[in-house]
């Protein structure tokens, strides 16, 4: 059984985020770039299935620059068998991303698609649902737990009033939430051998992908700094300025 795993290169989680003094976008240069945390969650999740003996390839596929590659090696450190870079110098919305997506699914035939719920630079939570979508395919969203078998997945996901259990045949689309797995730290010995592994690249051209951007950024801001807190002499006063200044109660 195959298994596609789709990464992001994204800012590191744990780095404060610029936005750039034209207001174009955020700042990249001489920033720490990591793995998107919930494909990095993806990419554990695959390997551990694999480990388990119902998963056994492990194809990563990413969409960027040339130093998206770095990331593509990690992801292979962590397990992953071979990869393909998508070589892309612009930022593409989700549904670029799909297409792109779709042309590799189309070449290379896997029984399932394990991917991160979102990218934490743009949130938007949408490629899962469109590749879904655009290769006709069943799909199980924000899986906090999956259970695999030759013909189908069942998928666990958290809701409001509890837990969401599905059952899809495969091939599907699986998209992780935070919950599912802890991801494993990357090895040396596992590092150096990444290096040996089998990276393809090729171009959104030759996957034979057009695409149309439908979105235009046309201002980047910080959000409004919060204002400093304050204190009340008593329940009363605080009744009173959450009724007539906040105005969250009536």
């Amino acid at each position: 059984m195959k298994v596609l795993v789709p990464i992001k290169r994204v800012i590191d989680a744990y780095v404060k985020v610029r936005v750039k003094s034209d207001q174009s976008g955020v700042e990249t240069q001489n920033v720490k770039m990591s793995m998107n945390p919930f494909d990095e969650i993806a990419v554990e999740e695959a390997v551990r299935l694999k480990e388990a003996g119902k998963v056994s390839e492990i194809l990563i596929v990413s969409i960027g620059d040339k130093s998206t590659q770095e990331t593509i090696r990690t992801a292979l450190a962590l397990g992953g068998d071979r990869a393909i870079h998508v070589q892309s110098d612009d930022a593409l919305e989700p549904l670029s991303v799909a297409k792109c997506l779709q042309a590799v699914i189309k070449n290379e035939n896997p029984h399932l698609i394990l991917m991160g719920k979102q990218a934490i630079d743009d949130d938007c939570n949408q490629t899962g649902q469109m590749l879904a979508a655009l290769c006709d395919l069943p799909q199980a969203t924000f899986a906090s737990n999956i259970e695999l078998n030759d013909s189908e997945a069942t998928v666990t996901s958290e809701v409001d009033g509890g837990l969401l259990t599905v059952k899809v045949s495969l091939p599907a689309v699986v998209t992780t939430d935070l919950r599912l797995n802890e991801p494993r730290y990357v090895s040396l010995p596992n590092i150096m051998k990444a290096k040996r592994k089998p990276l393809e690249e090729v171009t959104i051209e030759s996957l034979g992908v057009t695409l149309k951007q439908h979105q235009k950024v046309l201002k980047v801001t910080e959000p409004p700094k919060r204002e400093a807190g304050i204190k009340v002499d008593g329940v009363d006063a605080l009744l009173d300025k959450l009724r007539n200044e906040a105005k969250v109660i009536g």
